[in-house]
């Protein structure tokens, strides 16, 4: 028993000697190439192995015949062990650059496509990695080339916008300042039309701007649709009125929400004024409000003929106004773009989808614990 120990602790203390000395060496190699740190481990291990055996043929007082014979075994282990690190450190580096080469692929703006060799399962993880962050970053790419033709539009379409009602009150305020106007009454009137119209615009571009600096404040109160939804359709009667189309609120549910009122009264007011000027004359603009299990649903259904299918994933983009006209009441495409923000600020979302002679635009919100 007590040679046993004997041998087993000049053993250890052989692999330790041999160990120590490899974790330093290790250390220094630490940023050179993974074949070499697969060399020293190998050598650790062969060296601990013969250092061990060495000290134990010194205690146990073998013979010059049996230790050649060990030190030969030995040998020939590093013999074998040698090239085998060789060969799996050369496979995992051609492997690592490979990968190397497919990452700097997608970083120079690129798509990233793992490399068809097999490598081990921590250079195929993160293969995966990689491929999941360049689709994200594809996306993101899309989105932002999305978002700056969203701007580019906006910043064109507002220039014209306010450019007309500004042209139209210099021109009136002209004619009044000559004395030329037949009717300055009409003039002041329409001045003020103009006036209340550059207001509006201005007063969307503020509510974008904070919804897209996350500055926009709410304050919600639980209220029901009921009420929420009879108010909008008071507000827009007049509008469609002017414009000859029936307003119907069928199938509203008298369901709460945990809503604010003054901004969820912006997103119905929009909704219906968006509805009512693409419907035609003597059309019909649906209001309705239930219960689904994703929430509580608002839902604006117009006779607008509905929305060509390309530009259906658009309709709330900022600055899009589903066509190329220039004049009113096509309006800078500011109003949707503010549904959408209020909405999502409401842990809600907002969709269009088309339907049988127009569109619908549905607002799901949270639902209210009774």
């Amino acid at each position: 028993m007590q040679d046993m120990l004997l041998i087993a602790a000049c053993a250890l203390l052989g692999a330790v000697v041999a160990g120590v000395l490899g974790a330093f060496v290790l250390r220094l190699v630490r940023h050179r190439s993974l074949t070499v740190s697969l060399y020293v481990v190998v050598f650790v291990a062969v060296a601990a192995m013969l250092a061990g055996t060495l000290m134990v043929a010194q205690a146990m007082f073998l013979n010059e015949h049996d230790l050649a014979v060990v030190t030969t075994v030995v040998a020939m282990a590093a013999l074998v062990s040698v090239p085998t690190a060789m060969l799996l450190g050369r496979w995992v580096v051609a492997r690592s650059r490979e990968l190397t080469i497919a990452a700097r692929s997608f970083g120079d703006g690129g798509d990233f496509a793992a490399p068809a060799g097999a490598g081990t399962a921590e250079l195929a993880a993160l293969s995966r990695e990689l491929a999941a962050t360049s689709a994200k970053l594809h996306e993101s790419r899309d989105r932002e080339r999305a978002l700056e033709t969203s701007r580019r539009e906006l910043v064109a379409w507002i220039s014209h916008d306010l450019r007309t009602p500004l042209a139209g009150l210099r021109a009136m305020s002209e004619a009044l300042e000559d004395g030329v106007a037949a009717d300055p009454h009409r003039y002041l009137r329409q001045m003020r039309t103009e006036v209340e119209r550059l207001n509006d615009m201005v007063g969307d571009l503020f509510e974008l701007s904070r919804i897209h600096a996350g500055a926009l404040a709410l304050n919600p109160s639980r209220m029901s649709v009921y009420d929420l939804v009879g108010d909008a359709l008071a507000g827009a009667d007049a509008l469609a009125r002017e414009h000859g189309v029936r307003l119907v609120g069928a199938g509203i549910d008298p369901v709460p929400v945990e809503v604010d009122g003054k901004e969820m009264s912006r997103v119905l007011g929009n909704l219906l004024v968006n509805a009512i000027r693409r419907t035609p004359s003597d059309g019909t603009v649906a209001v309705s409000a239930y219960r689904s299990p994703e929430g509580v649903v608002l839902s604006v259904t117009d006779s607008c003929g509905g929305i060509p299918e390309e530009d259906l994933p658009r309709v709330f983009d900022t600055g899009w106004r589903g066509t190329h006209a220039r004049t009113p009441p096509a309006g800078a495409g500011l109003g949707l773009a503010i549904v959408r923000g209020i909405v999502e600020a409401h842990q809600g979302r907002a969709i269009v989808r088309n339907v049988s002679g127009g569109c619908r635009f549905e607002v799901t919100l949270p639902t209210v614990e009774v």
